[in-house]
């Protein structure tokens, strides 16, 4: 129980920070229609990329726990990977629409209201330290969408002070090329974000092996610490969510090994060893028939 209930007041938090930035990433699009400021619309795009991501998060912590069903046999955990595949998509088409106005600028300045800039930006900075504030309240730093969130506001908060200094530089000189180069270090923070969103999403699509497990590790840890351990392979790992692994392998055994002791250590290595808690494991006593 007390687990669920950590469940839901990190969702309520992930609702609260989310609401904030979309808010606000609103009043920064209008800012920067108002205003001219590319720098402004370039960090509206990076709140749509938080907003988005803190989306992903909420979502994750409300469906993380709703049971499967006889179409999913996994449940709807999944869906938290192939949204975030998708966004990070969207994110980096919004760096290159970023990119190409900035491009289009230098070539072609365009007059910007840096006091209007420079007060949206300010709300900017207050609204990210108000939800890092809510994020980073709850305490519960191990839960991975808390911490993704956390960085991604994190950012937020580099691209509402980059926003402040570009207007801050044409109140003080009038000079207007700086709206699209802090406009072109922001779409970079967009890109770096979305790449490691796509990279790390596509790869879990994939079923890549995840990045803190080691197949020749398992292998040689079960050889080591299991007795009637011959051999191992066909060891296949991938993972349902980051923080959800899973395992199969073949296991030869010696010829007089008790199948129930010996599956009950290997489960215990995997739970206790790798943190891998959902195995299947096939006993072999003679060769493998499997080709592949």
């Amino acid at each position: 129980m007390p687990h669920s209930h950590a469940h839901h007041h990190a969702a309520n938090r992930l609702l609260w920070a989310m609401s904030l930035t979309a808010i606000f990433m609103v009043v920064e699009v209008f800012g920067g229609i108002f205003s001219g400021s590319l720098a402004l619309m370039a960090d509206a795009g990076h709140m749509l990329t938080d907003t988005a991501s803190l989306f992903i998060a909420w979502l994750a912590a409300r469906l993380a726990h709703r049971p499967a069903d006889s179409l999913r046999s996994y449940g709807y955990q999944r869906m938290q990977i192939l949204a975030a595949f998708i966004n990070g998509m969207a994110f980096i088409a919004i760096v290159v629409w970023i990119v190409v106005e900035a491009v289009h600028r230098f070539m072609a300045p365009v007059q910007v209201e840096g006091n209007i800039m420079i007060v949206i930006a300010v709300l900017g900075l207050v609204v990210n330290i108000i939800a890092f504030w809510i994020l980073h309240a709850g305490g519960d730093h191990h839960d991975l969408n808390v911490r993704a969130a956390v960085i991604h506001v994190l950012g937020d908060l580099l691209g509402s002070a980059a926003t402040i200094v570009a207007a801050g530089i044409i109140i003080a000189t009038g000079w207007m090329p700086i709206d699209p180069i802090l406009s072109v270090l922001v779409a970079l923070l967009i890109l770096r974000s979305a790449w490691n969103v796509v990279r790390h999403a596509g790869h879990i699509l994939l079923e890549g092996t995840p990045e803190d497990l080691d197949a020749v590790h398992i292998r040689d840890a079960l050889k080591q610490e299991v007795a009637s351990v011959e051999d191992v392979h066909h060891i296949h790992i991938w993972s349902l969510t980051p923080s959800y692994p899973l395992l199969t392998m073949h296991v030869n055994l010696e010829q007089n090994a008790d199948y129930v002791k010996t599956l009950s250590q290997i489960k215990q290595v995997l739970i206790k060893r790798f943190n891998i808690e959902h195995s299947t494991v096939q006993l072999e006593l003679d060769h493998c028939t499997d080709k592949h």
